[in-house]
């Protein structure tokens, strides 16, 4: 059996009578808390030696001995196998038709609709299939209220809104950043904008996002000072390369809605994932001036330096930096006989 998404919480909560779990997909951080959920509801204790069993690739030919074993001091067992791939389907086969009641927990990655280990599962009466993909921007804000809520923290509209442009789509990663928010809110239990900030991720791109909207905004001393922060903090120059490519390419498909009909706010607006609110009047203005020609021009230019980066011994730090301050210096052109 496939699981629904709506059927997903509850099964966490009470597996019943199923006998194998496989829980796959690309997001490997959900993944691994479906399985610590389940393996928590059936044992307690995740790393209880006498009822939790955990086979990597190379223990996969105990899958049988394992779930057939019983639990020394009593109550079921679990048997977390990682790395599962279609080449498990027989022996899981095998195993969910043998003796014993363990729930054996299989966490793959991504498997294709034509998967064999897929198919096996599903057809298996006790068995069931549950898809782990990327949380959308809704299923994000709703964990991160939740655990808010929950220890009873006071986090700004613009605190939030800034945590979903940076937190990502993995959920073990999400979490993660939310417990490290909650010790930071301390006794005030409240956390505003600065605070999430100073709190949460990776400095690195913070200076980056600020040296991306400076540079096409035309603002060269800001695109250079947030740059060179950008840099001292680590950022690779590939990196950077890439991240310059994908700015150009949120403004590309801006034009592409003005040409369709929209006002410049509007297309803004469109964009998915949505622009950080306190970004929105900067991408809005180049918007304005970064024509379609221009942008074609500096997407090309991008994809040559991240090209260049790629190379053994290239000066890809005077390379990034030539390539962010040259857009600023254009940017500077365009705004001023806009």
């Amino acid at each position: 059996m496939k699981l629904d998404a709506g059927r997903i919480a509850a099964f966490l909560r009470n597996p019943g009578p199923a006998r194998v779990v496989l829980l796959y997909g690309e997001d490997e951080g959900t993944v691994r808390h479906r399985a610590d959920a389940l393996t928590t509801t059936v044992v307690g204790a995740r790393d209880d030696p006498f009822r939790v069993a955990w086979l990597s690739r190379e223990d996969h030919t105990r899958l049988a001995e394992e779930a057939s074993a019983i639990a020394m001091l009593g109550g079921r067992r679990v048997v977390r196998v990682r790395e599962a791939g279609d080449a498990l389907s027989e022996s899981v086969a095998r195993a969910a038709a043998g003796g014993g009641d363990s729930l054996i927990i299989l966490e793959a990655g991504a498997l294709p609709g034509r998967s064999k280990l897929r198919a096996t599962i599903t057809a298996l009466p006790t068995g069931v299939a549950i898809a782990c993909y990327p949380e959308e921007m809704d299923a994000v804000r709703a964990v991160i209220r939740a655990e808010m809520s929950a220890g009873g923290i006071d986090l700004d509209p613009e605190g939030l809104e800034w945590l979903l442009q940076h937190l990502g789509n993995d959920r073990a990663a999400t979490r993660g950043e939310i417990d490290k928010l909650v010790l930071y809110a301390g006794a005030e239990r409240r956390l505003d904008l600065a605070a999430v900030r100073t709190c949460v991720g990776d400095l690195a791109a913070v200076s980056f996002d600020d040296a991306l909207f400076a540079a096409t905004a035309g603002d060269v001393a800001l695109a250079d000072i947030s740059l060179e922060r950008t840099l001292a903090e680590g950022m690779a120059a590939v990196a950077i390369a890439r991240g310059i490519l994908a700015h150009l390419g949120k403004l590309h498909i801006v034009r592409g809605h003005m040409a369709a009909g929209l006002s410049a706010g509007e297309a803004v607006r469109a964009l998915r994932p949505p622009v950080f609110f306190k970004r929105v009047t900067a991408i809005t203005q180049a918007a304005g001036w970064w024509t379609t020609a221009r942008l074609v021009a500096a997407l090309r230019e991008a994809t040559r330096v991240e090209m260049l980066c790629k190379q053994t011994g290239a000066p890809d730090t005077l390379l990034v930096r030539r390539l962010l301050l040259g857009l600023a210096r254009q940017g500077q052109s365009f705004r001023t006989r806009a």
